[in-house]
């Protein structure tokens, strides 16, 4: 007879199958069975005969737990260590059945063993050599007809057992060899996959801090340095207009640092901290109608309300780089910066009189308004809000800048 087959043997890992997983439980399990069995057989036999079998039995003990259990437990060995740890078992098994046929029930025991120590097919190939040698030493031992056709029947019966049971063992062992080479991939895969996102989230963070460097820090210096240029030009002259251009050069350069202060703490930008954007839009219309000495006019269209925290720096900032741009290059008499509340859309235009330039010609006047970073970044800002940017512009009529972003 054959008993519940056990699994293979499997190196050490956080998946172990659920036979590996509790040792402790086949270990008392085969305790209570070989102790069973011993007491049968001390009761049962003579004093001649006990004293080939149990020493036989006994010595079962230490080759389980010095040789058999290891290789199960921990993966020692190889395929040759199984055989000659099953090869010990036939022969200390051998011993104790000459001597008392009751030493067969060891197999609930011993069948088990065979597939902690080596692969199914080998395992099954060996529960079906050891239920024929057993019922071939009953025959031996017993010198009947009767017993010998019923030794015969349950020597088939259990390789019969071994083998249907054994097969189904089989397929659910490769199966899971399987399913485990499945979730390593699955895991691996899974790594290369947070990995890239932690790239392209780098990537994109790089981007944003690139955009609001270009459109905050960098613009501001930009400012600055033309203040101090114009404050330069007034020194020998006009020194209440030299005072005035280092005054704006002081406030931009104190804004400059707010911005950098923010930038760095990963907060909204300074022009929002406590304010809305409509204000925020105000004064940056003022501080570059002041910048410039020409007209500037801010308005505010609809009902004003709070918008998405992205969507008000993505205005913010595309507003910022306009202005810059026509501090930059549109010579103009007059700017405007009007911004509109719709009931699905809020919509913001930025606009002055000044050269203006053709938007279909790439890299027109320096390269910065028609291919530079600055008209990129502004479409880069709008197409990751969701919005739609618009560059209308011709030469001598000025510019706008007209930006549209769901509510």
């Amino acid at each position: 007879m054959t008993p519940p087959l056990a699994g293979m043997p499997c190196p050490p890992s956080d998946r172990e199958d659920a036979w590996v997983a509790v040792p402790g439980r086949w270990d008392l399990y085969y305790a209570v069975v070989f102790t069973v069995v011993l007491a049968v057989i001390w009761v049962g036999t003579t004093p001649g005969h006990r004293l080939v079998a149990i020493p036989a039995m006994v010595a079962m003990v230490p080759w389980y737990v010095l040789v058999g259990r290891p290789i199960w437990i921990r993966g020692e060995g190889s395929a040759r260590r199984g055989a000659v740890y099953i090869a010990g078992l036939f022969a200390l098994f051998a011993a104790a059945q000459s001597q008392d046929p009751n030493a067969w029930f060891l197999a609930f025991v011993i069948c088990p063993q065979f597939f902690h120590v080596t692969a199914p097919r080998l395992a099954m190939a060996a529960a079906i050599a050891f239920n024929t040698l057993a019922g071939l030493l009953l025959v031996y031992r017993v010198h009947s007809l009767a017993v010998a056709a019923t030794s015969l029947a349950i020597g088939a019966a259990g390789i019969g057992f071994s083998i249907v049971y054994g097969g189904w063992v089989t397929r659910i062992i490769e199966q899971s060899r399987e399913r485990a080479e499945l979730i390593d991939q699955l895991e691996a895969t899974r790594a290369e996959l947070a990995q890239a996102n932690h790239q392209a989230g780098m990537l994109a963070e790089r981007q944003r801090l690139a955009g609001d460097i270009h459109d905050t820090i960098a613009q501001g210096f930009t400012s600055i340095v033309m203040l101090i240029q114009a404050a330069e030009a007034e020194i020998g002259g006009d020194r209440a207009a030299a005072r005035r251009h280092l005054n704006l050069a002081a406030e931009t350069a104190r804004e400059n640092l707010a911005e950098a202060r923010a930038l760095v703490a990963a907060l909204a930008p300074a022009q929002l901290d406590g304010g809305h954007l409509d204000d925020a839009l105000r004064r940056l219309a003022a501080q570059t109608a002041s910048q410039l000495g020409v007209s500037g006019d801010f308005q505010v269209g609809g009902s004003p309300r709070p918008l998405d925290t992205t969507a008000e720096v993505m205005l913010l900032r595309v507003c910022q780089e306009a202005l810059a741009n026509v501090r930059k290059h549109a010579r103009a008499r007059r700017a405007w910066v009007r911004l509109s509340y719709d009931p699905a859309t809020v919509r913001m235009e930025v606009g002055d009189d000044g050269a203006g330039f053709d938007p279909a010609v790439e890299g027109s006047g320096d390269g910065e308004v028609g291919g530079g970073y600055g008209l990129r970044g502004m479409r880069a800002r709008v197409d990751e809000a969701g919005g739609q940017l618009t560059v209308r512009s011709k030469p001598g009529e000025g510019t706008s800048v007209c930006v549209e972003v769901p509510a």
